[in-house]
């Protein structure tokens, strides 16, 4: 036997449903070990098919996903012929509702989403398209190391081609501010604060507020190339933008309400979308 490994193989951007937390944004850094006996070239599996085959499966099956813990007793699925409307009730009461196409959305076998229950998942998916002499496997989820301030949130991009369309997907990023040339911990701290746990919305694509057991809710709704999304979260779960929540706007709409706050100083502003990637705002 044999084990063949790739460290921080992808990184997962996900969002997921938590009976205590709501809808939470999260990036999960991918190791993985394969196990199992040499093939006609000497390998367990070549490194060229492990980027291909076994990252684009947990890519395609799980990135850009609202992960679903269907066993939770207070999670309502209804699956229809193209789309999957959720109902998640968390311990305080308030209700998540999610409808959108399959492919926007992961039932996971759990009561709860953690990495053990991810893990099982993936692994069940790829032991399932492996190649026969791969025996066993093993992997491992974790969020990126950061020092200093980060949020999570949710988001969806209506206008975008590709997954990040999808209504609530998230990521787990860090944040870095300057004010005058000079980096203020105070300030990322203050917006890792304002933004932590929190969805993102754009208010052209929030279609009403209404209120049900005296609790206010936005419902928030598009039709993008990949079909129909809703989202209804309750409102102090949100934070309003008048712009699509690309990571440029975010970090430029940061940029521009400190400039507000703070009129005499100058701002740059790093917002990263989740591990190692992001965008500068300036005012």
């Amino acid at each position: 036997m044999t084990t063949l490994f790739v460290n921080r193989l992808t990184v997962i951007d996900f969002s997921y449903l938590d009976p205590i937390a709501g809808l939470l944004g999260e990036s999960w850094q991918v190791d993985i070990e394969l196990d199992g006996s040499l093939d006609h070239q000497g390998m367990v599996l070549d490194f060229g098919d492990v980027k291909k085959q076994v990252k684009q499966i947990i890519d395609s099956e799980f990135d850009h996903c609202l992960l679903v813990p269907a066993q939770h007793p207070h999670c309502q699925i209804q699956q229809l012929e193209h789309r999957c409307d959720i109902q998640f009730q968390l311990d305080s009461g308030d209700i998540i509702r999610h409808s959108g196409p399959y492919s926007a959305i992961c039932l996971i076998n759990a009561d709860r989403i953690n990495e053990a229950a991810l893990i099982s998942a993936i692994s069940e998916k790829l032991l399932a398209l492996l190649p026969d002499n791969v025996q066993a496997l093993r992997i491992r989820l974790y969020p990126e190391q950061i020092t200093g301030a980060w949020y999570r949130y949710s988001h969806g991009l209506k206008h975008h081609a590709g997954n990040c369309q999808r209504i609530a997907h998230g990521h787990r990023s860090r944040i870095v501010i300057y004010r005058n040339g000079t980096r203020d911990p105070n300030l990322e701290t203050d917006w890792a604060k304002r933004w932590a746990d929190i969805y993102i919305g754009t208010l052209s694509d929030q279609q009403e507020t209404f209120q049900e057991l005296g609790k206010a809710y936005f419902r928030f709704g598009y039709t993008a190339k990949q079909g129909l999304f809703k989202l209804e979260i309750p409102s102090d779960r949100c934070y309003l933008i008048d712009t699509d929540s690309t990571v440029e706007n975010l970090a430029q709409h940061i940029a521009d309400t400190l400039k507000q706050e703070n009129p005499a100083d100058t701002f740059r502003v790093e917002a990263y979308e989740g591990v190692d990637k992001g965008a500068v705002g300036l005012a």
